[in-house]
Parts: structure tokens; C-alpha cells; sequence
């Protein structure tokens, strides 16, 4: 066979692999194209209308992005969801990382406590809410009666009502959401990975717990810790809505009123299809954008050549 006809079989079959590759692709690809990059285009497109869903949509090209970046309302809840976003990747990473590198200790019974601790995170998050909303209520929640029945507090705080209480409450809610339960998984995966080796050198210098987590640990779960960082940003951003409308509605005085719910209000409340899908794009921008800051930070602390 001559080299001409190898070089033709050769791409060839690299063509054919290809295929396949696609082939198997293609749900994903199709699911994507269906359900995201059509309704983001959608939603860019509406953004420069004027809809109430009562008429057809009036194109007003880009006031109603001019409009939003005048209220003062939309920075409000522009600088509520920054502040939860960042507060709830910090706190969420680090208890997923701590809880995670509990369950990989040889201790009896530790599989029954992590199955005890992922029920709630598969739990629906508007179900996982409405139960904490019933434990933070003022009169008749568990929270405050146990308050009165240990300390003999009998007028207990109003948790989920008070500006100085309600992000503690609704940033403990968010330890056991879904994300957080995803995130254990993968860091006591990944905490499975690091070589043992390198622990047993560790002691035999001499080297203490936190010598070990901060010179061995950390370099090696540094990509695991970034994929999650990424995945709990983007999850704050866009599933804070099913936590907070029905532990806080948004409230106290828009204390909570992220701009996931600010969509919501402006979209099925108010009927402003057009504002709400310019508040979406926005949405979608800082989701982007928390993104790339979090891979351009990485490149200080995320080691790939462990």
C-alpha cells in the first residue's frame, strides 16, 4: 500500500471517528440548542421590546436597558445577589470541602452519616425552604422553642424578618441545598485521589495536620475546589430564586430580593416581559463574568501538574 493511499485511509477513518464522536454528542448538542441557546437568543430578543403579554411586542431598542441602569431598584437587587453570591460560594465550598474530608476518615458508621446529611440535599429546594421556614418562624417554630425551653428566651427573634438575622438563617438554608450535597460528592471523590505517599513523607517529617492540608491537600484538590467554586457561583445566581421566594419573598425591604426574584416580580407580577428579559440578560452577564474572574484567579492557586 503506498503512502498516498495510507494517508487517504488514515483521514479517512479520523473523519469517520469524528461522526461518531458527534453522533454521540448530538442529544447533548440538540438539548443545548433547544433549551438554552434558543431561549437565551429569545430572551435578548425580547429585551428590546416592549411586551405586557396582553399585545404583540413593541421593539424599543435598548431603553429598557438605559431604564434599568437608572433605577435604583435594579442596583439594589444588583448588589443583593453579588453579596449572596459570594457569601454563599465562600460558606457552601468550605463546609462541602470540611464535611467532605470527615466522611473520608475510617470511622464506623460513617456512610449512614452521610446518607443522613445528603437527604435533605436531594430534597425539592422549595420543599427543603418551606420546612425552614416553618423551624425559623417566630411563634410557632421549633428554633425559638427550643430558645425558650434551654435559655428560657420566651420572645424569640423574628429569623427570616429582621436585617440583621435573615442572611445568617437563609445562608444556613443554603448548606443543604442540592449544590452543596453535589459538591461533598465530588471533593470526597477527589480527596480519594490524593496519594498516601505523600501524606506518610509528611509524617515522617513531622509535618502536623494543617502542614499537610495547606502543602499536600489543597494543590491537589485546587482544580476540584475551582470546579465547584465555578458550579456553586452559577448555581447561586440562577436556582437562589427557589430558596428565597418562599423563605423570604425578598423581604425584609428587599433585603433578600436578589435579581432572580426581581425577574419574577417584574415578569408574572407586573407583566413587563421586555424589562424582565433585559434583567435576565444582565443575569446571564454576571454569571459570565464570575466565571472568567474565578478562571483568571485560578491561574494564581490552581495547580494542574500535581
Amino acid at each position: 500500500m503506498s503512502t498516498i493511499q495510507v494517508k487517504k485511509l488514515c483521514k479517512k477513518r479520523k473523519r469517520n471517528d469524528n461522526l461518531i464522536a458527534y453522533a454521540f454528542l448530538s442529544p447533548w448538542i440538540i438539548g443545548f440548542i433547544l433549551f438554552s441557546g434558543l431561549p437565551i437568543l429569545i430572551s435578548f430578543g425580547l429585551s428590546l421590546t416592549d411586551w405586557s403579554m396582553m399585545s404583540l411586542p413593541k421593539f424599543i431598542g435598548f431603553s429598557n436597558y438605559s431604564r434599568m441602569f437608572s433605577s435604583q431598584s435594579f442596583w439594589g437587587s444588583l448588589w443583593v445577589t453579588l453579596f449572596f453570591t459570594v457569601a454563599s460560594v465562600i460558606i457552601t465550598v468550605i463546609w462541602s470541602f470540611m464535611l467532605a474530608m470527615f466522611l473520608n476518615l475510617r470511622l464506623k458508621c460513617i456512610g449512614l452519616y452521610q446518607f443522613i446529611y445528603f437527604i435533605p440535599a436531594v430534597m425539592p429546594s422549595i420543599a427543603l425552604a418551606f420546612s425552614f421556614q416553618m423551624i425559623f418562624n417566630k411563634e410557632a417554630g421549633i428554633l425559638n422553642y427550643i430558645l425558650y425551653t434551654v435559655l428560657g428566651i420566651k420572645d424569640g427573634p423574628n429569623w427570616l424578618y429582621s436585617k440583621t438575622l435573615v442572611y445568617p438563617s437563609v445562608l444556613f438554608v443554603m448548606l443543604f441545598t442540592y449544590a452543596t450535597g453535589q459538591m461533598l460528592l465530588i471533593f470526597k471523590a477527589g480527596l480519594k485521589e490524593v496519594p498516601q505517599e505523600l501524606y506518610e513523607a509528611c509524617d515522617i517529617d513531622g509535618a502536623g495536620f494543617f502542614d499537610k492540608l495547606w502543602n499536600v491537600t489543597m494543590p491537589y484538590m485546587s482544580p476540584i475546589i475551582l470546579f465547584n467554586m465555578v458550579m456553586a457561583a452559577i448555581g447561586s445566581l440562577n436556582n437562589s430564586f427557589s430558596v428565597l421566594y418562599p423563605l423570604t419573598g425578598g423581604g425584609p425591604d428587599g433585603a433578600t430580593n436578589v435579581l432572580s426574584l426581581a425577574i419574577y416580580n417584574t415578569a408574572f407580577k407586573n407583566y413587563k416581559m421586555g424589562y424582565a428579559s433585559a434583567m435576565a440578560v444582565v443575569l446571564f452577564v454576571i454569571a459570565g463574568l464570575f466565571s472568567l474572574v474565578q478562571f483568571a484567579m485560578s491561574k494564581k492557586w490552581v495547580h494542574y501538574d500535581t
